[in-house]
């Protein structure tokens, strides 16, 4: 008896990032929330990848989001 799975999905850091910047320019978080904030905007399954992503370059679930997504360049200043 075989078991179908589906494949991992393996995130990136900068697609992580990508997200999370999308949904702080949205308003939907904010930049000061932690990087747990984000698994209320990912898929369970894909939230085990994006945790073991973020373990990997040293992010922890209570860091800020503005520490993964970094400065904001302002083009009118």
């Amino acid at each position: 008896m075989s078991v179908n799975t589906l494949p991992s999905i393996r995130y990136s850091l900068n697609v992580i990032k990508d997200e999370a910047r999308q949904l702080v320019e949205r308003g939907v978080i904010s930049r000061q929330q932690p990087i747990y904030t984000l698994c209320e905007y990912i898929p369970p399954r894909e939230w085990v990848c994006v945790e073991c992503e973020l373990e990997e370059c040293d992010f922890l679930l209570r860091d800020r989001i503005g520490d993964l997504i970094g400065c904001e360049h302002w083009a009118n200043d």
